[in-house]
């Protein structure tokens, strides 16, 4: 954008932006709200709603706030009597097609074209219904995802999302005029096409034609089910993401209050996913440790460099897209897999609990989760691992629906045995987070000392650049590991799909060379996954960052190897990473999966 100047006036009010700038944003900069539909901050502009209109002086058409440009001595007007006319004919023509029956929507209260329903107070039918003569598909073939064509305004958000964000295009448009609809390759069912089940495209949607796959009423049917003992893990990125479902301000953290609501809401066990990102980095670190030195000391053909395994959007679509890759993905299964895979072995034998009456629950930020936990792959325990997952979202909407006052909450800590972490696998929820946790532990095991960075910030794999890159120079090593005295550590960080594709074409191309490799599919990381308190802009997605990173620099212990639950598993049940135990329980492999 260019830094030249330019003057004009909002609702008689002088404003001088930057060249470039569109009337939208030259409206915010003076408060001046605009409702929007297609528009998004992370997303290209569309220009098709027609809900953000705006009079300009001397034009003989109503402009399009979100796609117009400023320019010198325009004279705008957000509020005339022709632009509200105009916006409320726009909504009614939307509702015309919409199945308004928004009092079973999952969506209700939180929906934008309710909202602007509300604002504009449409209610009378000036124009023909034609919800009845539409055809109202529900697609709900998605573990994670459900699909309902009759709620769809046509914004065409979810399509961009799925090609800019994530370099997926499971949406696209068809059809033309009257008949056009979003839909998926050859119209196919979800589970059947290369839908990484990231639920980017729900936490843009505005309406409620696309949400998370509940299992709310599973979970509650478990939980009142005096057979069964049920357990609640929760993400790291969730304590960061709940409070702004329950009155809270986005960047707050709620750890203890959400430990109390859980026990509230009658969960018998309330622990921590965090416990196994602890003991992921001991895994997986120790898997990049005896990659190097096959590599390095053997002579082997090692596949290199190895990349994260934490993110399930990211593994499928690494199966999908980079099958010639799956070799380089760590075999460590995400810390919700290696928890569930726990829970019913160490944790039931450790309570006395027959796994058999155990029911596993994930609190996640993430709605690929939902079909993580279903992979085939997913029960060593001899069970299913993990049975339910649920969202950010659906935590608070359970809050809610168990008559808590969530503020008025007394902080509680997690129970024992799988429920102490530390603030390295805290910040597991904002990229880079996972690589920052194993250079801690990984540097530390290898040389005796603390990575030299400031206060343990290692600070270049910090922050929403789209692909990061760092270097760590290894000297004065330990004996046994003089293989890497003054080795030149190399590793890279990607968020969002589209930075990862971008990333995994150098590395196939050979043009990029790294040793290790974090990838998160969402923009952001976990803190910005699919299943998120909405809307999940650049700003809120950086003040849960910062919580993140604050949670993490409160707690006493900030070093993966040095949560002594992680020490006491490994001398009960695991023995050592890589060891028999842990390769049964927590280790895994990939499949290619076809791409059309």
């Amino acid at each position: 954008m260019s830094e030249y100047l330019v003057n004009l006036k909002v609702n008689n009010i002088a404003v001088s932006v930057k060249e470039g700038t569109t009337i939208l944003d030259a409206s915010k900069k003076l408060n001046f709200n605009i409702p929007t539909l297609c528009n998004h901050p992370d997303l290209s502009v569309a220009g098709n709603c027609r809900v953000c209109v705006v009079e300009v002086k001397g034009a003989r058409l109503l402009a399009a706030s979100c796609a117009t440009p400023v320019s010198e001595g325009m004279e705008v007007f957000t509020n005339s009597e022709k632009v509200r006319t105009a916006r409320k004919h726009v909504i009614e023509l939307l509702l015309s097609e919409h199945n308004a029956d928004c009092t079973k929507c999952f969506k209700n209260g939180h929906c934008e074209l309710q909202d602007l329903a509300s604002e504009y107070r449409v209610g009378d039918h000036v124009f023909i219904d034609l919800v009845k003569s539409k055809d109202k598909i529900l697609d709900i073939s998605s573990p994670s995802i459900s699909k309902d064509d009759s709620k769809c305004i046509r914004c065409q958000r979810c399509v961009r999302t799925c090609e800019e964000l994530q370099s997926v295009s499971a949406l696209a448009v068809v059809k033309k005029g009257d008949h056009q609809r979003i839909s998926t390759f050859m119209n196919k069912p979800l589970d059947e096409v290369v839908c990484t089940n990231c639920g980017q495209c729900i936490n843009r949607c505005p309406t409620g034609s696309l949400t998370e796959r509940t299992y709310l009423d599973e979970v509650w049917n478990a939980i009142n089910d005096p057979s069964k003992h049920v357990v609640v893990q929760t993400a790291p990125a969730v304590r960061i993401g709940l409070g702004e479902d329950l009155g809270y301000e986005p960047g707050e953290r709620v750890t203890g209050k959400m430990v109390a609501a859980l026990r509230h809401i009658g969960f018998d066990s309330v622990l921590d996913t965090d416990f196994t990102a602890d003991l992921t980095i001991m895994e997986e670190g120790t898997e990049l440790l005896t990659r190097l030195k096959r590599a390095l000391v053997d002579g082997e053909k090692v596949a290199l460099p190895m990349m994260t395994s934490c993110s399930p959007g990211w593994i499928k679509f690494q199966e999908h897209m980079f099958p010639d890759l799956l070799d380089n993905l760590s075999t460590c299964k995400s810390p919700q897999q290696m928890f569930g895979a726990l829970v019913k072995t160490y944790y039931a034998k450790k309570k006395g609990i027959d796994p058999k009456n155990m029911v596993s629950v994930s609190i996640m930020p993430c709605t690929a989760k939902k079909f993580e936990c279903g992979r085939p792959e997913m029960r060593d325990s001899g069970y299913q691992d993990v049975d339910y997952v649920l969202t950010t979202r659906e935590l608070a909407m359970m809050v809610k629906q168990a008559g808590i006052d969530f503020m008025k909450l007394d902080d509680e800590k997690y129970d024992s045995i799988m429920g102490n972490s530390t603030g390295a696998a805290v910040i597991f929820g904002a990229t880079g987070g996972v690589m920052e946790a194993a250079l801690r532990t990984a540097y530390e095991i290898v040389t005796g000392r603390e990575v030299p960075f400031t206060n343990l910030k290692i600070m270049p794999v910090r922050g929403f650049e789209g692909i990061k890159e760092a270097k760590v120079m290894i000297k004065d090593v330990k004996p046994e590991w003089a293989f890497l005295e003054g080795a030149e550590l190399s590793v890279a960080i990607a968020h969002g799909l589209h930075n990862a594709n971008e990333l995994m074409k150098a590395v196939r191309a050979g043009t990029a060379s790294y040793h290790f490799i974090e990838v998160m599919g969402c923009p952001g990381g976990c803190l910005g996954g699919g299943g998120q308190p909405i809307p999940t802009s650049p700003e809120i997605r950086q003040k849960r960052a910062t919580a993140i990173y604050a949670e993490d620099e409160g707690l006493p212990l900030r070093k993966s190897h040095e949560n002594p639950e992680v020490a006491q598993i490994y001398k009960d049940f695991l023995g050592e990473p890589l060891g028999h135990k842990s390769h049964d329980l927590l280790h895994t492999h990939y499949k290619e999966r076809k791409r059309y």
